[in-house]
């Protein structure tokens, strides 16, 4: 007979969604449902009182800082999307960093060794380790089709004791995009976007976790340095960006910095879905500003695990006549 306090296992009855059962690519990091929610713990078991933020970041990240009411100020990232140091960063500071498009690893070497109390926003760069005693977040539903999802490596034993969260409500837009495409299933997207921005910090969800238990990681990450090299070879000469070849593994998108007017647009009207990074940045500084520029020119391109070389030589074929 079972313990009563061990509910039984169901048999029989209906078959769930069938995934292949799998290993998580962190399965020893900490579980969260978002990224924002990654640095919202760090910053709660660490006691900082004052955070260092980049200009060029996601508005959510402010949001999640002033939620917990602690002190911020802004920095400057050059053109090269490395940071500007003009400050010292006292004991009970801290400084967070994006690992933009998972392309800045030896930005990130560099600021470990200068920064006692460095948090890497790796949001953008799934597939780049943390380095050994650095607080380091990622995000999952940037890179996989899932609802949610984060993980955390912390520079501490201490944890804070959560629910889980549920995310079966957040599912839609991942299978209407399978039968409807897109565009069908975009308004569900920016429903689930505006539903994540006001989720208190919990661990995985059960189902974001099985998701990520099902995924080929080695065949998307090969996908995504093969599709970058390639748009790489053919648009490096128009790129502003200096980007090191070497240093790919498996990034978030190309980014190609041209200045051009208008080529956002003229792509997604070959549907060619092209992010800005970020619109809140307009706001935030002023004009002449190397934020600025980045977030008015710079095309995050795709090149993920779903697409191959034609489609590639599609992005470049369209770009190559309007630059």
């Amino acid at each position: 007979m079972m313990p009563e306090t061990q509910s039984a296992k169901p048999l029989g009855g209906y078959i769930e969604l069938q995934l292949p059962d799998g290993v998580e690519y962190y399965p020893n990091l900490i579980k969260l449902n978002t990224a924002r929610n990654c640095l919202e713990y760090i910053i709660r078991i660490k006691g900082y009182t004052l955070i260092y933020i980049p200009y060029y970041t996601c508005d959510v990240i402010l949001d999640t800082v002033k939620n917990l009411g602690i002190a911020y100020q802004f920095y400057h990232v050059d053109v090269q999307l490395d940071p500007v140091f003009d400050f010292s960063i006292g004991p009970n500071e801290c400084f967070l960093y994006t690992n933009y498009f998972g392309l800045k690893e030896n930005t990130v070497k560099a600021l470990k060794e200068k920064i006692g109390n460095l948090i890497v926003d790796n949001a953008q760069a799934f597939f780049s380790f943390a380095l050994p005693g650095v607080d380091t977040f990622y995000s999952c539903r940037k890179f996989f089709g899932v609802p949610d999802g984060a993980y955390l490596q912390l520079n501490s034993q201490d944890r804070l004791t959560l629910a889980s969260d549920v995310s079966v409500s957040r599912f839609s837009h991942l299978i209407k995009r399978i039968d409807l495409g897109a565009e069908g299933g975009y308004s569900d997207f920016i429903a689930n976007n505006v539903d994540l921005e006001d989720n208190e910090i919990k661990n995985m969800s059960a189902l974001s976790q099985r998701m990520m238990k099902s995924i080929d990681y080695a065949a998307c990450q090969e996908a995504r340095n093969d599709n970058f090299n390639h748009l790489h070879r053919s648009l490096s000469s128009y790129n502003e960006l200096t980007i090191d070849p070497n240093s790919v593994n498996g990034p978030m998108a190309y980014p190609l910095l041209v200045p051009h007017h208008g080529l956002k647009t003229r792509l997604i009207a070959e549907k060619i879905f092209v992010p800005t990074y970020w619109p809140n940045v307009f706001d935030w500084v002023s004009s002449d500003s190397d934020e600025f520029y980045l977030a008015e020119h710079l095309l995050a391109l795709p090149i993920d695990h779903r697409y191959d070389r034609d489609d590639m030589n599609r992005i470049v074929d369209i770009l190559k006549e309007l630059l």
